[in-house]
């Protein structure tokens, strides 16, 4: 049994995460999520049976119940059992194994959790709070806003932009987003005078020599990539948060990315218009914050509606 408990087999880890990036062109964020959490679930399976490739569903079960005991949320259950699936199908379909011990599992129940979201007046008070920055760090911050809650690009992409993003019509940006797609998102005219701001102090922010930080739009000197980082981006947000008056811990990049699209909808744009500038393959995505302009909606009528107000009253 000992002997057991060490088959993990790699090699069809690996085989699989090779699969995601040749045939479905994965991002490297999203190979490296299934192997964490393949990761998780093998170790787990090599010490309570035979590993992660011979687990059989019995075993598998063990080990959602055990992340369940272990206060793992629902959501985090769900994505690893995801994970198990299409790792499975993927031993099937290459003839590795002839059973798929994940397809009889059910997933966990899970409430639909709605985006976390700041209002308008909170963005504005956000930008306000950057423009009063001094020096080309200010700059950039303010340009760095205002391009996300112009286009409602994910951080990866935003930091990531390249100098070429910039099409020779200003008034766009031509963005690479999840499996090497390309999608042409708009830019507001606040985004497009910030931008046009950032360009002249943008050389002082590249290293001596330049180097590959001379492909971004956002380079920094120190980073490996050569752009800004996701986590330096975060931290700048956090910041200027702080100096708004907002709770730090209620914002993020995303949050903007959710504000973004959220106050699109809620001005009347069409969800599918929403859908092709947010990057979503599938517009179901999409489709959670058109539930959270309804229950938005919804506290609106509760709280202004005059019935609303003599009901209460009534009540009392």
């Amino acid at each position: 049994m000992a002997a057991r408990k060490r088959v993990l087999l790699p090699p069809d880890l690996d085989a699989f995460l090779d699969m995601l990036v040749a045939e479905r062109n994965a991002a490297a964020n999203t190979r490296d999520a299934y192997r964490r959490d393949l990761e998780d679930a093998g170790r787990w399976l090599g010490e309570h049976g035979p590993g992660l490739s011979e687990a059989n569903d019995d075993e598998l079960r063990s080990y959602l119940r055990h992340l369940g005991e272990a206060g793992a949320a629902p959501r985090t259950v769900a994505r690893r059992l995801s994970a198990l699936r299409q790792f499975y199908r993927f031993l099937c379909s290459e003839g590795r194994r002839a059973d798929d011990p994940a397809s009889a599992l059910d997933s966990p129940a899970q409430g639909r959790p709605l985006p976390k979201l700041v209002d308008e007046p909170g963005v504005s008070a956000l930008i306000a709070a950057a423009t009063r920055l001094q020096g080309a760090e200010g700059v950039r911050l303010v340009t760095l806003l205002e391009v996300l809650y112009a286009t409602g690009l994910r951080v990866s992409e935003l930091v990531g932009l390249p100098l070429t993003a910039m099409s020779r019509d200003t008034r766009c940006l031509i963005v690479r987003g999840k499996g090497g797609k390309e999608r042409m998102v708009p830019l507001s005219p606040p985004a497009r005078e910030a931008l046009a701001r950032w360009l002249p102090l943008r050389g002082g922010f590249l290293p001596p020599g330049g180097g590959k930080a001379e492909r971004y739009l956002f380079p920094s000197p120190n980073a490996a990539d050569g752009h800004l980082t996701r986590q330096g981006f975060g931290l700048m947000l956090k910041e200027v948060a702080l100096a708004a008056g907002l709770d730090p811990a209620k914002l993020s990049p995303h949050v903007l990315r959710h504000a973004f699209a959220t106050h699109l909808l809620d001005h009347g744009a069409d969800l599918r218009s929403v859908q092709m500038m947010l990057g979503h393959s599938d517009i179901a995505t999409t489709q959670i914050y058109t539930h959270v302009t309804s229950e938005r909606l919804k506290q609106a009528v509760v709280e202004h509606h005059p019935l609303a107000g003599r009901r209460k009253k009534t009540d009392e």
